[in-house]
């Protein structure tokens, strides 16, 4: 494809430039979720006594009864009816990283000739997906086809178009949790439970605690036109070849830069939608990386935050079209710029309004905070590993560890403050409670710049889990994963260790030790114990791998293998203790894990060898003939000496060029090819997950370097591809 056509195939996205996003007559806090189904609505269109109920239920766990069930239903169906609803459906997130959908009309028989829209408490509570098709690692053969859907009345219903959409959990036939909403909940049930038995030590009118996250998301947009002139790019999400473009992100200029217009009213379309949906957009900027951008939210519950997270991901595709660009969340779209992640904030709080995480005004709030910290230390030491293969994938693996993300090593980061009172209290023989200074201020010696409220701790960039200010920030989850996979093992994994160490404390006190004497030597003790998980240097460094090794800490770089925390005695002994997981559904996961990471490595190894056997070998070629051409012209005209002699060596260095690069490409494609098919012959998705990450998926890059070496030599008007400077910036 010549230069003008690759220019040409976007025309159409460019006519979309002048798009113009109409501005919502209201405010955004009056149109805010104006397509949910909140306690307003419920107020207003279901009766007293079920409205307190709902209440209840959403609060307390209450069970909810099919009777108040069927009124909550005919409120819900009138509210939806006046906005053009015509059908419902039950809104999953199965094992593929996706979400799930069937609809269902509001239609049934009058039995008078005639139909009459209807919408029973029992579609509303449960309906029967066919489960067959979806991964389930085993647990269900492919003829057993009944699943189970069931409503989660913790995250309201919404409206998107003409269907009311409801949140739910996904479960077998024989009962095991076919999605990550069901594990994800029981987590979280867990941590509530065991957070709230210690928050009693020090305040005893805690009843709940509530986990909260506030997710961070990145992305990349290309326009359109040149999205469709890149195979790989339509079958993998990122772009499997491309020389760096002369300018990428090294000048750092896009970096909170001033927002490009069409991409501001997409950033202004995506959000009103988003609002109205109920998903609460606080913050949007440009990313490190040209056409990178990042989206994030205020912070809310976890359960809910993770389905708001996954229906922005598939709002903003579609905004993304309606405005000439697509939205790419792949973790690596272009190599030699940064990748993008999903930065998962998370912290602990009561219902009282205590947020465990942060410091408090007192010594005793102090003891608190200094006790959730280290516990939530004990849990990312003891579940380092497990707590890695919870981000890992064939897609978020191209990110890890390559200078722009956390290194696949987990550690968490403190800052100096707390690091010194961690140090103190370790050290210390007495019983001193902890002063914690909060913000303070620093002035400025700038004349018109008031005084900064300084926080008590930095940031560390190349840390995993940083601890900054009043939560903890995990910052290695990819841009296109569900936040549940990471949400579930963090909330278990805390819940593990605040039930380990109120039973220490228990003890103790049981022996006649003082209560908070009995809190200072078990946190004393896990200070200890969890020392080597805190780092607070250089992620990055050749020398932390060492040491981390060192401490004990998982270094394992394999995605297969990393896999294998899942399964690790301590894990499965974790999650039996929160009932999270039995055993049969981690190992149905792992399963899913491994030909998951198969099924990506596969598809990209033979988009790869298409394009390079069917458009780079014979753009060079075509290429290379016209050199050869050009040589034997010259040389019938003119003699070997002057200008054309040199001219005819650059030309012959050229088809020597091309010639090794394009004999390699052919050769190791053939080799890939071969590599694939003995990789598909193992009978053990564990093992072939490993073979492709071992053979196959080094081929790739090792091919990949002589496509762009040829990118270099072939003439412009002729390469079949969009190049990275065409990609990455947005005219």
């Amino acid at each position: 494809m010549s230069s003008s056509l690759r220019f040409e195939v976007v025309g159409e996205a460019f006519k979309k430039k002048a798009i113009e996003v109409p501005a919502p007559s209201e405010r955004p806090s009056e149109f805010f979720a104006k397509y949910v189904f909140t306690r307003q609505k419920m107020y207003k269109y279901l009766p007293a006594d079920v409205f307190k109920k709902m209440c209840d239920v959403m609060d307390n766990g209450a069970t909810l009864d099919l009777a108040t069930a069927d009124k909550v239903a005919e409120g819900m169906k009138k509210w939806a009816m006046e906005l053009g609803v015509t059908h419902c459906t039950h809104w999953f997130q199965p094992l593929t990283e996706g979400t799930a959908e069937k609809h269902d009309a509001f239609l049934e028989h009058d039995y008078k000739g005639g139909m009459v829209e209807e919408f029973s408490g029992k579609l509303l509570v449960q309906q029967e997906p066919d489960a067959s098709s979806f991964p389930s690692g085993g647990i269900r053969s492919t003829f057993e086809a009944r699943g189970y859907s069931a409503w989660d009345p913790a995250s309201p219903v919404f409206v998107i178009g003409d269907t009311l959409m409801i949140p739910t959990v996904f479960i077998s036939y024989t009962g095991e949790a076919l999605d990550y909403k069901a594990p994800l909940k029981k987590a979280l049930h867990a941590v509530d439970r065991a957070a709230t038995d210690v928050c009693r030590y020090f305040y005893p009118d805690v009843k709940k605690v509530i986990s909260n996250l506030g997710w961070e998301q990145e992305y990349f947009l290309v326009d359109e036109g040149l999205y469709a002139a890149r195979p790989d790019l339509l079958m993998t999400g990122r772009t499997l070849m491309g020389h760096d473009s002369a300018k990428n992100q090294q000048m750092d200029d896009h970096y909170f830069g001033s927002i490009p217009g069409r991409v501001a009213a997409f950033m202004k379309d995506l959000e009103i939608q988003a609002l109205e949906l109920g998903i609460p957009c606080k913050t949007r900027h440009n990313e490190v990386a040209p056409n990178q951008f990042e989206l994030a939210p205020i912070y809310e519950e976890t359960n809910l935050a993770i389905d708001h997270n996954m229906l922005l991901m598939s709002v903003m595709k579609k905004v993304a079209r309606k405005h000439g660009f697509r939205c790419l969340l792949h973790e690596k779209p272009f190599a030699g710029i940064n990748g993008s992640g999903k930065h998962n904030n998370w912290s602990l709080a009561t219902d009282t309004g205590i947020l465990l995480h942060g410091p408090g005004k007192t010594p005793m709030d102090n003891l608190r905070f200094v006790t959730f910290i280290v516990e939530t230390l004990m849990a990312v030491h003891r579940h380092n590993g497990l707590l890695k293969a919870s981000i890992m994938s064939a897609t978020n693996a191209h990110r890890l560890g390559a200078h722009e993300a956390p290194p696949a090593i987990i550690s968490s980061f403190l800052g100096k403050q707390l690091s010194d009172v961690l140090d103190h209290l370790e050290k210390s023989t007495d019983d001193e409670l902890i002063d914690l200074a909060g913000k303070h201020g620093m002035k400025l010696d700038i004349p018109q710049i008031p005084e900064l409220m300084i926080d008590n701790t930095d940031r560390n960039r190349t840390s995993p889990f940083a601890f900054t200010g009043n939560r903890f920030e995990f910052r290695a989850v990819g841009s296109q994963a569900n936040c549940a996979a990471s949400m579930i093992v963090l909330n278990a994994a805390m819940a593990e260790a605040l039930i380990h160490f109120k039973s220490r404390v228990d003890t103790l006190i049981q022996a006649g030790m003082d209560k908070m004497k009995a809190i200072l030597k078990v946190v004393r003790d896990d200070i200890k114990t969890c020392r080597p998980i805190h780092f607070d240097g250089n992620g990055y460094s050749e020398e932390w791998k060492k040491e981390a090794a060192q401490r004990g800490l998982d270094v394992e770089a394999s995605c297969p293998l990393v896999f294998d925390r899942y399964l690790d005695e301590n894990s499965v002994k974790m999650f039996a203790l929160t009932h999270v997981f039995t055993r049969p559904e981690i190992e149905a996961r792992n399963e899913i894990k491994w030909e998951t990471y198969t099924k990506k490595v596969q598809i990209e190894a033979r988009i790869f060898g298409d394009m390079c056997l069917n458009h780079i070998i014979p753009v060079a070629t075509r290429y290379q003939s016209a050199l050869v051409k050009n040589v034997h012209d010259l040389q019938a005209i003119f003699p070997a000496e002057g200008t054309a002699g040199q001219l005819n060596a650059m030309n012959i260095s050229l088809i020597k060029q091309i010639s090794e690069h394009s004999s390699y490409i052919a050769e190791h494609v053939e080799k890939l090819i071969e590599a694939r098919k003995v990789a598909n012959r193992i009978k053990s998705e564990r093992e072939k997950a490993i073979a492709y990450h071992d053979t196959v998926a080094p081929m790739l890059e090792d091919i990949r370097r002589h496509v762009d070496k040829l990118e270099l030599i072939v003439d412009d008007e002729i390469w079949p591809l969009p190049k990275y400077r065409e990609l990455l910036f947005i005219r």
